[in-house]
Parts: structure tokens; sequence; C-alpha cells
């Protein structure tokens, strides 16, 4: 299961644009749909109204919609959750959401999210993969989390499911906190890659490569008038390749060989089952 929330986990919605981009193109069928009268104040989250093809007004409610779809690659079935932070009764919410991931079959559990940091945008996004899973950690190199703190929905629902007995993981993307407006292509284009590597499945990008690139290339020319902006973004270019100089390294290289043999047919791996 593959889990985004809009609202406070998803800066420049880069999580749930992911899991959009994954949607569409695996062919994703909806499956469930939890009641939003359960779990959101509407003055907070407003339902939207808008016209159909007749004419007709139709009323869209804030909701988490489950969808299922199968990976190409690997046959592999994948529950896709589409969900907007809720304003109440998180653990109801979550215990809900996680009785589907049984009803489906689900095994594992992956919530991705996106956070403003100070990174550049001329470098590619940070993402951080993190587990508490002691098989994960070793099949998949993560990382364990050592963050405390607030937390947001992400938090909880990888925390319910670890509890729950289902192996979870969490993929952070780090937005530029300069330019964190939506929509955040080039972040989308990381969490991607990221699902990739877990998964050891490919993903068609489609126009992505194309937007994220004119999104940078937008970024630069605001930089360029801004001197100040400039400059801040030369001091964060130095700092992160100073902190990047052990990724020249032949790990590095090999992760990036590993990710083009997935995108050539029948080398792919399958990631969360061990190939």
């Amino acid at each position: 299961m593959l889990a985004a929330f809009e609202g406070w986990n998803d800066a420049g919605e880069a999580a749930s644009g992911a899991l959009d981009h994954l949607r569409r193109v695996w062919g994703a069928e909806q499956v469930a749909e939890l009641d939003p009268e359960e779990y959101h104040d509407f003055q907070v989250n407003r339902p939207q109204v808008a016209l159909d093809d007749d004419g007709r007004r139709t009323i869209t409610w804030p909701t988490t919609r489950i969808f299922a779809a199968t990976a190409p690659a690997s046959g592999r079935t994948v529950v896709l959750v589409h969900g907007i932070e809720p304003s109440m009764r998180w653990r109801r919410y979550t215990s809900e959401l996680l009785e589907h991931a049984r009803r489906l079959g689900v095994e594992t559990v992956i919530t991705m999210g996106a956070l403003l940091a100070d990174v550049p945008h001329t470098r590619p996004i940070p993402v951080s993969s993190t587990t508490d899973d002691d098989e994960l950690l070793r099949r998949l190199s993560l990382e364990r989390s050592t963050y405390e703190g607030p937390t947001g929905i992400v938090g909880v629902v990888s925390e319910a499911a670890a509890t729950a007995g289902l192996p979870s993981l969490s993929l952070w993307a780090a937005v530029p906190h300069y330019v964190g407006q939506s929509p955040s292509p080039k972040a989308v284009l990381a969490l991607l890659g990221r699902i990739e590597e877990v998964l050891g499945e490919p993903v068609p990008l489609g126009d992505l490569t194309d937007d994220a690139r004119a999104w940078e290339h937008g970024v630069d020319e605001l930089a360029g008038e801004d001197a100040e902006i400039g400059e801040y973004v030369r001091q964060l270019e130095e700092a992160k390749d100073t902190a990047d100089l052990p990724e020249a390294s032949g790990e590095a290289i090999a992760r990036e060989f590993e990710r083009y043999l997935r995108r050539r047919p029948d080398e792919g791996k399958d990631g969360l089952t061990g190939g």
C-alpha cells in the first residue's frame, strides 16, 4: 500500500502528486472511500462545486479514496491511498484505513510525505527513506528515523501499521522552502524514483521530466532576477556539494546503474519481495 495525504505532510503537493501520477499510469480503479463526515471539518476542507458535462452542479466532498492497480512489470497488486489529513478522530481514521489494507491483502505499507527544507533547487531533491522494521532495514538499506516532535497523519499511519504487524516504511522529499508553492514536479520526480527503487518496478514518467526541467528553469530565472535569492541559492549549493562528497562513491554509481537496468525490459528486480 502506497499512501499520501494532502495538507501538513505534503509540501509542494509532492507526495499527493506522486500518488496521482501512479494512479494514472497504472490505470488504478477506485475500490473504497471513507465517509468524510466522520473525519473532516468542512469549514477547514470545504467541498467543491463543479459543473458536469450536462451542465448540472455536483459537489465533491473532501475524503480519502482507495484505489487498486496492477504494477505492469511484476504483476503485483498495489493499493493506492489518496487522502486529506483528517481534522478529527485520527485513531478511528487510521484503524479504518488499515482494515481496508487487511481486506485487500496488503503486506507492506509505504507512506509518502514532503517537507520544506534548506536545499537548493539546482541539485537532486533529497528523499529520506526510513523504517523501524529490521527486515526492511536490512533488505532495502534504509535508515531508522531519529525524528522527535510534532507528527502528522503520515507518522500516525506508519506507527499504527507497524503495531498491527504490517511492515512499514516512509519516504520524505525535501522541497526547497523558497519555492515551496505547488506544484513541485522535481520533488514528485524524486519520490517516484525512490518508489522505483523500493518496489523494483519501473514507473513511466510521461511529461514529468520535462515539467521538472521547466520548473527548475523558472526558478533559475527568479534567482537571476533577485540578487539576494541568487546568493542564498549559491550558499545552499556549496553546503549541499560539501555534504554530498562521500556520495561520489561506487555505491552511489551502483544505485544509478540498477535504476537504469530496471527501465530495461525483463531486467527489473522485485524490491519488496527480494527478487
